[in-house]
């Protein structure tokens, strides 16, 4: 799963910022942990593969590996997404944190202002080959800007929009769409007899806000001010989550069951041909554990207003992705560098991402075939020209939270029957951003 899943939390920074303080190590100023357990690594995986145990069977022999040529174990954990920022909190709270973990790279600005990770000056940086060897769209999301990155880029996303051929042929579709209007168009002639036209996780708020602010920008709308203030109710955000919401409201191509979705439904209804397109990050391994063929689906850029996509600087996906950051207060500060110079290595770049069906960060890894098939080619090509990160500020953890949950409460309306307007998506996101100012 790919997706990142954000759990609903109130007050992040400040909970973290107090947990920070009773954190060992992790006071020292501008420094890392100690070197008390040079034979040992505890690691946290996110969850990226179809399930838990999958990812094991794939982690495991690479750890070995990196066992044989350092003498360091690893003691690995794969936490599937619903829980990580919760077990994320936990650890810090108590300090007994992982040595290294995986984060959503749009919690990166969040958790960079509590002083919880290790900050990756030019030092750390130089521990495991260089700044250089990473993509500069990868390190856009690794931190607030002007302030040493919290993280390091390990896997990453775009989204891509993902269509069903025979559908589309049984429909009389010619080709896939480009701008919205298209898209509209090609659902409403799938959306009959029990098919619909595309899907969505309506209650998936990290989903909700993947989308919004992509359909934001898109409309000129950033959601924050230059101050970083919340600009919920600006008129392009409102009319940006209007068009998302509205392609079930209004123009009836996402069935209202989808309101309900948050795990990976739309993606099973795609591949049982129940919905003709999704919008997603990197399903391609989905697919295929659901049965599809990759000779039975096509991959395109997301639309755009007009025009052609990865035109100009049109935006038409967040950049998605996972980072890797070590604990501060680490007890094998020396053995973590290394643990993160082998995960970001040309040849484990190749590897993993290959396997996740993800983009390397590291641009030597980049230049594999492998990540220049037809799907991977439109996820590289929407990384490197169209895709944005979401704002590096550090409340983009209640953002995801607040106004996610403004655009399910809004899909549930429109599933309900009630009229989703202009004004009604006025109130909801003024209310998100209410709760963002307690």
């Amino acid at each position: 799963m790919r997706i990142l899943r954000v759990a609903p939390v109130s007050a992040l920074v400040a909970v973290l910022a107090a947990a920070v303080s009773g954190c060992g190590g992790g006071s020292s100023p501008g420094g890392g942990g100690s070197n008390d357990s040079p034979t040992t690594l505890t690691y946290w995986a996110s969850n990226q593969g179809p399930n838990v145990e999958a990812d094991k069977k794939v982690l495991g022999p690479e750890l070995k590996k990196f066992e044989r040529q350092t003498g360091i174990k690893v003691k690995l954990e794969v936490i599937p997404w619903p829980d990580l920022l919760n077990r994320i909190l936990a650890a810090t709270t108590s300090g007994q944190g992982p040595d290294v973990l995986n984060i959503g790279n749009t919690w990166s600005a969040s958790l960079q202002a509590t002083g919880a990770l290790l900050p990756w000056d030019e030092k750390n940086f130089a521990a495991i080959g260089g700044r250089d060897r990473f993509a500069a769209p990868a390190l856009a999301a690794t931190g607030a800007a002007g302030k040493d990155p919290a993280a390091v880029p390990l896997y990453s996303l775009t989204y891509a929009l993902y269509y069903n051929k025979r559908m589309f042929q049984d429909a009389g579709i010619s080709k896939p769409p480009a701008t919205w209007g298209e898209l509209v168009a090609a659902g409403k002639k799938v959306s009959k007899d029990g098919k619909w036209g595309l899907g969505a996780e309506g209650g998936q708020l990290a989903n909700n806000i993947h989308q919004a602010f992509v359909l934001g920008k898109q409309h000129g709308a950033d959601f924050f001010d230059a101050a970083g203030k919340p600009a919920f109710t600006s008129d392009g955000a409102v009319a940006a989550v209007k068009q998302y919401v509205d392609f079930m409201a209004k123009d009836r191509i996402i069935a209202p069951g989808n309101a309900e979705y948050g795990q990976n439904q739309s993606l099973r209804d795609f591949a049982t041909g129940r919905t003709a397109m999704v919008l997603w990050q990197a399903a391609a391994t989905t697919f295929a554990a659901d049965g599809m063929k990759p000779s039975d689906w096509g991959v395109v850029p997301v639309p755009v207003p007009s025009g052609r996509p990865g035109a100009g600087r049109q935006t038409n996906s967040m950049l998605a992705g996972i980072n890797v950051a070590v604990f501060r207060n680490t007890h094998n500060l020396n053995g973590a560098r290394k643990f993160v110079k082998f995960l970001t290595s040309d040849a484990e770049q190749r590897l993993l991402n290959k396997t996740y069906g993800a983009i390397p960060p590291v641009k030597a890894a980049q230049r594999d075939p492998a990540f220049d098939r037809q799907d991977t080619r439109v996820l590289r090509r929407t990384l490197t020209r169209s895709a944005a990160p979401l704002p590096q500020i550090p409340d983009e953890a209640q953002f995801e939270t607040s106004v996610g949950t403004a655009i399910k409460d809004l899909f549930a309306d429109a599933a309900a029957g009630h009229p989703v307007t202009t004004a009604s998506v006025r109130a909801r996101l003024a209310r998100a951003a209410q709760q963002m100012a307690k």
